[in-house]
């Protein structure tokens, strides 16, 4: 088909982030304080904010490249297969002394989370043998050093997102740096400085998302709605992707949204951190 119809796909996306081995028991509800909750169900799966994007980027245009850290042990190797598999490029990841990082994670009936993670590995990435390529986009997060992210974004020639997440006030070097922040209604909040940022999308859940400039809310798109949620955690990461990717491509803003609204919406309907996703077409043509 023309490109009139199917978007004109970009460059493989670099992802600069976290790779964990998520530890994840499922009850009925959390628990509060000093609480017990019994009859959880308990899985381990593959994570991470960094490699969760990365996923969903190879998933959504064939291919993706990771930058990384992950320690010397099986979890590591099960994690580095796990991408391989799935179309990323892991060739920019790191194998360190360091355990791989882990997170461990409770999930609710209604697909809600509490999180704690120990970044293990993670807090060894480095961006000194990594090749980003010229002009290519690259997307990082804040589950790894601000100062190696910084570094990233200043040698990264090409478009330069940062999913501001977990929120944690941004050196301004790093901040003036980004074409793209991208965070949830939470963060937003937590951040004062974005108000001020040239571009920033923001997620509201069952709201929709919207993109704001200099503080001036530019655009905006319906959330889908899904009436059976499985898991929350990946469908953050999967927006993320699915907007830089369409973003690149040449979608106008409302379009992008509307686009990645849609990945998130089909994220939260698998129990993987690291769900199945159709190509970014389909999503696209989806939301036209």
């Amino acid at each position: 088909m023309s490109s009139s119809v199917h978007p004109a796909m970009p460059a493989p996306l670099t992802v600069m982030g976290s790779i964990n081995l998520d530890i994840t028991a499922t009850a009925s509800r959390l628990p509060t304080p000093g609480e017990t909750v019994g009859g959880a169900v308990l899985r381990q799966q593959p994570g991470g904010k960094g490699a969760n994007q990365a996923v969903a980027a190879a998933r959504l245009s064939g291919a993706s490249r990771m930058v990384g850290a992950v320690g010397r042990d099986e979890a590591g190797r099960t994690l580095l297969t796990a991408m391989a598999s799935a179309g990323v490029d892991i060739s920019h990841v790191a194998r360190v002394d360091s355990a791989t990082g882990t997170a461990l994670v409770l999930v609710d009936g209604e697909g809600e989370n509490q999180i704690v993670v120990c970044p293990g590995a993670n807090a060894d990435v480095a961006v000194a043998d990594a090749a980003f390529p010229e002009g290519g986009a690259v997307l990082c997060q804040l589950e790894v050093d601000q100062q190696v992210v910084l570094e990233a974004a200043q040698r990264a020639s090409g478009f330069f997102a940062l999913n501001a997440a977990p929120a944690l006030p941004i050196i301004p070097e790093l901040l003036e740096r980004c074409d793209l922040v991208i965070v949830n209604e939470t963060e937003y909040e937590l951040i004062p400085e974005l108000r001020q940022a040239p571009l920033v999308a923001v997620t509201y859940g069952g709201e929709g998302s919207a993109i704001f400039e200099h503080g001036d809310r530019i655009a905006e798109a319906p959330a889908v709605r899904v009436t059976e949620i499985a898991n929350t955690i990946g469908a953050g990461d999967a927006f993320c992707a699915a907007l830089v990717l369409a973003l690149q491509s040449g979608l106008d803003y409302a379009h992008a949204l509307a686009a990645a609204n849609a990945v998130g919406a089909d994220a939260v309907r698998d129990a993987s951190s690291q769900p199945a996703l159709k190509p970014l077409e389909h999503y696209v043509e989806a939301t036209r």
